[in-house]
């Protein structure tokens, strides 16, 4: 037949009305076309003319047309399942070129290499004349590929929302005084495809938390379900069956009452609404347009969502979105809480030697007998509560400089404890409680021009609980006398007794030996052998 040297392959499609001509798709109506034009007379010339295929496509179907008495003036035109007996089969078969290398390609495929590497491979080592489209062709055969086919998803009003983040241009924080690199955050309606936008410079627990915060007042109301991707924000392990959900997130979800709906890992259409939401915000709304701060970018945000996001014609619902939200959905959402929950982020921390837990550069005292837990820590904007075992072990307010320390002295050890609390002021009172010339020489340590001498007047004052502070006065009164006012010498006097002795103001060699004493310039043995 002349039709075997005109039709081409095609696809082999069941109760597909199509077929491949040359270099073009024939259709089952057109042949019919084709067919009664010529019946009625009609010129293969003028249906070239006209378009409706070539000449040789023309004269082969007037052939097989002429064979099955068609073209008689009487007879009934052919329905197109008939026509697709005649013209749908597969009548010629052209060999691939790729079948040549089969064995080789095949390999290949195996190895997990792609259609563009084997073609070039093949160009290049082996002379393959064949286009890049039939080897693609042969690649998946082999692999058996199908199409990955979809099915929309159907949502009733306020039944869940879709979150997603987006990158955004760097933007100057009116807050920081710096430019910021910055994000979008999108909360997309399921159904009405109304939308809560906002630009952040963070995305960690706290950002996501507030932006749901800001998206439920925007809108009015709680949606059943939040459809999520798996941000470590929300996310701290994806799973496909059961994902887990980071804490702060989940005690959030509680509070509002919804849903959390994590998408599986790498399937981001399972969220396609939100998707598009924020594939429509970067070409609709940051192109040619000029922002002076973040916290400007967020004003012309919110604007461009309601007089023009929110007006459009949206491309699957035909419908305008803020229309169809305020006039249906919102009247579906739950309502919001009365007292709206204060935002609180938890995190695991742990406790190190210095008695501390370390939350966002800044240190939080616990007890010294937790070091080495693993505990739990509660923020809030202006608290800071810590857990073990459910339990609370200690709170503190929040610290935003980075390297400050909240410390609590009863949580540290017995000897800090001791130390820190015995600080100047502690001196100068206990040594009141002893006489003048303990306030003397307590007061004179701590006035040092150039050393740090507070150990010295902590040590003077527990001189008085082993000798009793009497005896203590007496020995500070001789330590002065003598100019030896060290803690060394007053000890030494209430050791060897010479706070017991008169003070003898002509005994200047005395006097001196006590000065030398006190600023350990001689042997003990030395002083004590001349005195």
């Amino acid at each position: 037949m002349v039709l075997l040297s005109i039709l081409s392959q095609f696809t082999n499609f069941s109760n597909e009305e199509k077929v491949t001509m040359a270099n073009r798709r024939i259709e089952m109506y057109e042949y019919r076309q084709i067919i009664y034009r010529l019946q009625q007379g009609q010129k293969v010339r003028t249906m070239a003319r006209e378009g409706l295929a070539n000449r040789e496509k023309i004269r082969a179907i007037k052939k097989v047309a002429q064979e099955n008495g068609w073209l008689a003036k009487d007879v009934i035109l052919p329905d197109e399942k008939t026509l697709l007996d005649f013209f749908g089969k597969k009548l010629t078969k052209t060999q691939s070129k790729v079948i040549q290398h089969a064995e080789v390609v095949n390999l290949w495929v195996k190895q997990g290499i792609r259609a563009t590497v084997i073609s070039q491979h093949l160009k290049e080592v082996y002379g393959f004349e064949g286009t890049y489209s039939s080897v693609l062709r042969f690649v998946q055969k082999i692999k058996g590929k199908h199409p990955q086919l979809t099915v929309p998803l159907h949502f009733q009003p306020g039944e869940a929302g879709q979150v997603d983040f987006g990158k955004g241009p760097k933007l100057f924080d009116e807050r920081t005084g710096c430019e910021e690199e910055t994000w979008f955050f999108v909360f997309t309606l399921c159904w009405s495809r109304h939308q809560y936008a906002e630009f952040i410079t963070h995305q960690d627990v706290a950002t996501w938390l507030n932006c749901h915060q800001n998206a439920f007042n925007w809108f009015g109301g709680v949606v059943d379900k939040v459809i999520i991707d798996n941000p470590k924000c929300a996310i701290t392990k994806a799973c496909y069956y059961e994902p887990t959900v980071q804490r702060s997130y989940e005690a959030f979800a509680q509070d509002y009452k919804f849903i959390i709906s994590a998408c599986p890992a790498r399937e981001p259409k399972k969220k396609g609404r939100v998707e598009s939401g924020v594939k429509y915000l970067k070409g609709s709304f940051l192109p040619l347009r000029k922002f002076k701060s973040i916290q400007d970018a967020n004003q012309q945000l919110k604007n461009w969502i309601l007089n023009t996001a929110g007006v459009r014609i949206h491309g699957s619902t035909f419908e305008k979105p803020l229309k169809m939200f305020t006039d249906i959905e919102i009247h579906q959402l739950k309502p919001l809480p009365k007292t709206p929950p204060e935002i609180a982020v938890w995190e695991k921390v742990h406790s190190y030697k210095n008695c501390h837990v370390l939350y966002q550069k800044c240190y939080y005292s616990v007890p010294y007998t937790l070091y080495g837990k693993d505990l739990w820590l509660k923020a809030t904007k202006n608290i800071i509560t810590i857990y073990h075992h459910q339990e609370i072990i200690s709170m503190h307010s929040r610290l935003y400089k980075a390297g400050a320390y909240n410390t609590k002295i009863e949580h540290l050890p017995p000897n800090a404890k001791a130390f820190l609390l015995q600080d100047k002021d502690w001196c100068l009172e206990q040594s009141h409680l002893v006489g003048k010339s303990t306030v003397q020489v307590v007061n004179s340590l701590l006035q040092h021009p150039t050393q740090d001498l507070l150990r010295a007047a902590q040590g003077i004052i527990k001189l008085g609980r082993k000798y009793g502070t009497s005896r203590l006065e007496m020995a500070c009164k001789r330590a002065i006398h003598f100019n030896a006012i060290t803690y060394h010498s007053v000890k030494n006097i209430l050791i060897n007794g010479l706070d017991y002795h008169t003070i003898d103001e002509n005994n200047a060699f005395e006097k001196l030996g006590a000065v030398y004493k006190g600023q350990g310039f001689f042997q003990r043995q030395i002083f004590e052998s001349i005195h």
